[in-house]
């Protein structure tokens, strides 16, 4: 089989911001304790990435869309560019930058996959406004996010996603062979994780926020600090879980500083 007839996934790292670990993670060691009243912060990088699947169909989807880079003007009447400054991301990075590396335009993408539409992940799904692109949400994340009236509800900026045509699912949905939308709540209404079947690499699930880091996978799994239904959080990991043991997969965490170093990354460097 050439690699011509393989689906080709690519991994785009899209800028970095800083905070503070116990949003990303609620863990013991990191709390204070009645002999240690003031305990030291962990202010820790929190990369973001998209990811392109080049289908064997001719299809290009795209699994997110990284920070804006207007994100201190964006993010200011919210106040979450205090806890989530954008302050590591190079030119290179920005979503903008990265299509003009693959030599695309936002029209060449068939499919932008919004795993939520968070601040940090649908902030350039508006790029792709009048582009000829289907754009696909979680039914759950689609109602919860035009539930509120005002500016923001948490990191959700109403501004980043309004105005587009919003096509939803709501069971696991194979959208291209190969190619499958999971539903993951539990830190949104309706988180979205991807799970893509390769030849040479074998399953890839790309959990989003379903999960931060590794340390939040467990066994047993600890809850991260931004989540909106602790439950269905768990039952989520526990279906990524079912789903890599049976299929031996690779986990790609939402924003593991750690494992993007070590996953190939930018364009020339893809899995198939």
């Amino acid at each position: 089989m050439s690699d011509a007839d393989k689906i080709k996934v690519t991994i785009l790292p899209t800028g970095a911001m800083h905070a503070d670990l116990t949003w990303l993670l609620i863990s013991p060691m990191n709390m204070a304790t009645r002999d240690q009243p003031v305990k030291q912060k962990d202010w820790v990088e929190v990369p973001t990435h998209a990811v392109l699947i080049e289908h064997p169909s001719g299809k290009k989807l795209l699994w997110d869309s990284g920070v804006p880079r207007d994100w201190e003007t964006r993010w200011a009447e919210s106040g979450l560019g205090q806890f989530f400054p954008v302050d590591a991301a190079t030119e290179e990075m920005w979503l903008d930058s990265r299509l003009k590396q693959l030599k695309l335009e936002p029209s060449d993408i068939d499919y932008l996959l919004l795993s939520h539409l968070h601040l940090d992940h649908a902030a350039n799904a508006k790029m792709f406004m009048d582009s000829g692109t289907k754009i696909i949400v979680d039914e759950k994340e689609k109602e919860g996010a035009f539930s509120f009236d005002g500016h923001n509800l948490g990191a959700h900026i109403k501004s980043d996603y309004d105005g587009l045509t919003l096509d939803t699912i709501n069971e696991d949905t194979e959208i291209l062979p190969g190619v499958t939308l999971l539903r993951t709540p539990g830190h949104t209404w309706g988180t979205l994780s991807l799970q893509v079947d390769l030849k040479d690499t074998g399953t890839m699930i790309f959990t989003s926020d379903s999960l931060y880091l590794k340390e939040s996978y467990g066994p047993p799994p600890i809850a991260a600090g931004i989540v909106y239904d602790t439950v269905a959080w768990f039952k989520s990991v526990e279906k990524i879980r079912a789903i890599e043991e049976k299929t031996n997969a690779t986990v790609v965490f939402g924003h593991s500083a750690d494992q993007i170093h070590e996953l190939r990354t930018g364009p020339g460097n893809s899995y198939t």
